[in-house]
């Protein structure tokens, strides 16, 4: 189903991972694509498959922590497909580990790209959204609402987008703009993989038996792939998503047991 022809869609992070899977996806469904992150081979890589499909994508390599970066990437998409219709704010690894070991940089960088990112990125495309009553999607985590004691830095930051999503879904009410937010679980990454090699180590067991005893701890239904979040985003961000406003989505097996 092609109900994103002729939308612009922004998805940063988007060299690997989630970010690639949401770019794949929005444009097999019609989207032209600006992928970013910080490095262009990767960005290549996924615009390669992306055209090699038949889809239209840019690849833009920019460092978001730095606050001029996300306008510019804003004003490529304008300059080269005339407008956004979608930004998925994806961006953003923050670093796990004991909190009496965290230092203030790790903090300020943990901020600096998911949170700051996020909310610099969407006030540049904001006038453009306007035009074009289009949507903002924020790829927040399950850790913003179980924060944990490993995971102090993450829960803060996913937390603050969220937070971040509700108001912004208030203001995109008056302007037309759909706002909402998708909190992934565990998926199937590269920091997933560091994580689950760390239990081979430590264990001394096979990578099958880590994540099969990963899974039963977490109490989760299973891993989470990239492709699960990218079909919600393209749900969401499409025609029969439209209703969905302010709306914090758990995508993440179980893992949140609160109400």
């Amino acid at each position: 189903m092609q109900n994103l022809n002729g939308k612009v869609a922004i998805i940063t992070g988007g060299s690997r991972g989630i970010g690639r899977a949401i770019a794949l996806r929005l444009a097999q469904d019609g989207a032209r694509v600006v992928i970013c992150a910080r490095g262009l081979e990767g960005l290549n890589q996924v615009a390669g498959a992306v055209t090699s499909r038949g889809g239209q994508a840019l690849a833009v390599a920019a460092d978001l922590r730095m606050p001029s970066e996300p306008a510019r990437v804003a004003d490529t998409a304008v300059k080269t497909y005339g407008g956004i219709d979608i930004v998925v704010n994806n961006a953003g690894a923050t670093r796990r580990g004991d909190f009496l070991q965290l230092s203030d940089d790790d903090w300020a960088d943990g901020f600096a790209l998911k949170f700051f990112g996020a909310v610099r990125l969407t006030r540049a495309a904001w006038p453009e959204l306007k035009k074009r009553s289009g949507s903002v999607l924020n790829i927040s985590g399950a850790g913003g609402r179980t924060p944990g004691p490993e995971f102090t830095i993450g829960g803060s930051v996913n937390a603050a987008l969220l937070s971040f999503t509700k108001a912004m879904a208030d203001a995109g009410i008056l302007d037309g703009i759909q706002v909402n937010a998708i909190n992934p679980g565990t998926i199937r990454t590269g920091r997933l993989q560091l994580r689950l090699a760390s239990i081979v180590k430590e264990q001394q067991i096979d990578i099958e038996t880590a994540e099969r005893r990963f899974v039963q701890e977490s109490k989760v239904t299973r891993i989470g792939e990239p492709e699960d979040v990218a079909g919600l985003v393209a749900f969401v961000v499409g025609s029969e998503g439209r209703f969905l406003q302010g709306s914090l989505i758990d995508l993440d097996g179980g893992s949140t047991k609160t109400i």
